[in-house]
């Protein structure tokens, strides 16, 4: 009950303070709809960040709609803005599935990640502590690039999401708050906080959609860190009942390396009892690991969460 209250009190504070009830229209191109954007979202648990909410056309306080939330939401909808000249193109697929009446009703919150604080953020924080004290260490002394420094902080950064963001968007903006309702979305290591986020809160999110899930964690190939994570989601899966997972993953590039691992993943879902109905994992031959080749096949993840037959279930 402490805890509840205590969340509850930062949820005001953020509320009332006055600098999340404006937000700016974000100075980006989007073919369709809007985007708000709130920079610097503040959070208890993690470094503050950019949150951008993109609303379709058409978006009234009338209606209810569903979220889907997409870590690093800066590559989602600008190229011109990005690093690499790339995005998702998640304005045009969502709006294009909406006017086909496709996928019921929806918004998607775009989480900017903190560029060297990314992998931290991403990588699965209980696994990570299940690995043997050399492999952790192995890990942590390779600083390179955006791989971890002190460790994962996954589990601080899903309490945002969840305790933060999430009664944030819900507050203020017409949603279906339930968890049929709620779902996430990443590539990468945004796929592997995907599936974390489900088995961590199952009762929050309905659905994952997990794009060329990086199941080595790290720039190498090596069994151990995929290895710890099936053992966790043996012991975490959600119920097939009530949630759906999407895998998939290319065959070029990174994607390469994941093929083993996503059968292993495979065939544990088949012994949780995942069926065809619950769950997917593609192969796009020839694809390779960027926005470009994810904004190709992002409308399937997305039907299969979203789609108006499931959202009656």
């Amino acid at each position: 009950m402490k805890k509840i209250y205590y969340v509850s009190f930062w949820f005001c504070v953020m509320t009332f303070c006055g600098w999340a009830q404006k937000p700016s229209i974000a100075p980006i191109k989007v073919a369709f709809g809007k985007v708000e954007r709130y920079e610097n979202f503040p959070s208890q648990w993690v470094q503050a960040r950019t949150v951008d909410v993109w609303l379709p056309e058409g978006y009234t306080p009338q209606k209810r709609y569903a979220v889907l939330y997409m870590h690093d939401g800066q590559m989602l909808f600008d190229s011109t803005s990005t690093w690499n000249g790339q995005e998702w193109g998640i304005d045009e697929t969502m709006q294009g599935l909406i006017h086909e009446q496709a996928i019921q009703a929806c918004i998607v919150v775009g989480i900017w990640n903190t560029g060297t604080g990314r992998h931290a953020d991403y990588f699965p924080q209980k696994p990570f502590y299940q690995l043997s004290q050399a492999q952790q260490a192995y890990i942590l002394g390779l600083n390179k690039g955006n791989l971890l420094v002190k460790g994962p902080v996954s589990d601080a950064y899903l309490k945002f999401v969840v305790k933060e963001l999430k009664p944030f968007i819900d507050t203020h903006y017409a949603t279906r708050p339930h968890r049929k309702h709620t779902f996430m979305a990443g590539s990468s290591m945004g796929g592997l906080i995907s599936l974390y986020g489900i088995c961590e809160y199952p009762q929050i999110f309905g659905g994952v959609a997990c794009l060329s899930t990086h199941w080595p964690g790290i720039f190498e190939q090596q069994d151990y860190i995929p290895n710890v994570l099936l053992t966790y989601l043996q012991q975490h899966l959600p119920s097939p009942r009530s949630h759906r997972l999407y895998f998939d993953y290319g065959t070029a590039t990174l994607d390469a390396l994941y093929e083993k691992h996503q059968q292993k993943a495979d065939s544990l879902l088949k012994l949780q009892g995942y069926t065809t109905h619950h769950w997917q994992t593609l192969v796009f031959s020839g694809a390779d690991h960027s926005e470009k080749a994810w904004s190709k096949r992002i409308a399937t993840p997305i039907v299969f969460l979203l789609g108006k037959k499931v959202g009656k279930e």
